[in-house]
């Protein structure tokens, strides 16, 4: 029996996933909101420890991603494409693809049924295509991050948003308002101009089958939607679909690699003592 931790530090949230074997034995997310990054870490690593149930001193591999190369005592660490294409392939074993819409980046990756990247797109450095940049506008219109995907959804006539810049995009946003726009069309339509982008990311690395949305926005419906929908032009051999534990998908795959390189590290020391 092999017990590994995966570690997923991201601007916006910790991500904690503890692995008994192949088998995801506790999750936990803890949003950061401007408190210390190592204390949401060890308050979010602890809180999973207790749910499995589980010491620190019993785990063989702690793992992390993201910003987690920060993280003192963890055993390694992994890059974030990697570990994305790994948890997500666990959370769908049918995918081939996943896009990972984080707080800063969105980044969509081609893998293979081992979860090796083949191909992989990233967005430029404007946050017009990022959950910070979704998550300043709901704060600008007065609503929750978790009522977007909702209130996306209810627009039946969504308003033309910039999707180059993120700094253009929010003034559009206020002429919107200051025009009597309703939210859920406000919104709706930002959800139209990102999905141009993940699309455009995602296109081009030539995916077909299943690919699995990842990261926090993965949670997004009105988003999945606006994505589902942009695809249907030319996309005809691809399905883009999340998952409950999407959002975990980093923290999974970083436990998951961790199993994978203690497991090689034993066998080296088995093959050292035997020589």
């Amino acid at each position: 029996m092999t017990l590994t931790a995966g570690i997923d530090v991201g601007t916006g949230a910790v991500k904690v996933a503890i692995m008994q074997d192949e088998r995801l034995v506790a999750q936990y997310l803890e949003r950061i909101r401007r408190r210390d990054v190592m204390e949401v870490v060890e308050e979010s690593f602890e809180a999973a420890l207790r749910e499995a149930g589980l010491r620190r001193d019993q785990l063989d591999y702690i793992g992390t991603t993201g910003e987690g190369d920060q993280v003192p005592w963890r055993t390694g660490h992994f890059y974030g494409m990697t570990t994305h294409a790994r948890g997500a392939l666990y959370l769908e074993p049918a995918a081939r693809g996943a896009v990972d819409i984080g707080a800063l980046h969105t980044r969509a990756m081609r893998f293979d049924a081992n979860g090796r990247v083949l191909q992989y797109q990233m967005t430029s450095q404007c946050a017009s295509g990022s959950g910070q940049f979704l998550e300043n506008i709901a704060r600008y219109l007065g609503v929750s991050i978790e009522e977007i995907g909702s209130l996306s959804l209810k627009g039946d006539d969504p308003e033309k948003c910039s999707s180059i810049c993120a700094v253009l995009a929010e003034t559009d946003v206020i002429n919107m308002v200051s025009r009597g726009i309703n939210t859920p069309n406000i919104l709706r339509g930002i959800h139209n101009s990102m999905a141009l982008r993940v699309t455009g990311l995602i296109r081009a690395i030539k995916v077909e089958g299943l690919m699995l949305m990842t990261g926090g926005l993965a949670r997004d419906a009105g988003l999945v939607a606006a994505i589902e929908e942009k695809l249907k032009d030319g996309a005809a051999n691809l399905n883009v679909r999340s998952h409950e534990l999407s959002v975990h998908a980093g923290a999974i795959g970083a436990a998951l690699w961790g199993a994978y390189r203690h497991q090689k590290l034993a066998g080296r020391k088995e093959n050292h003592a035997g020589a």
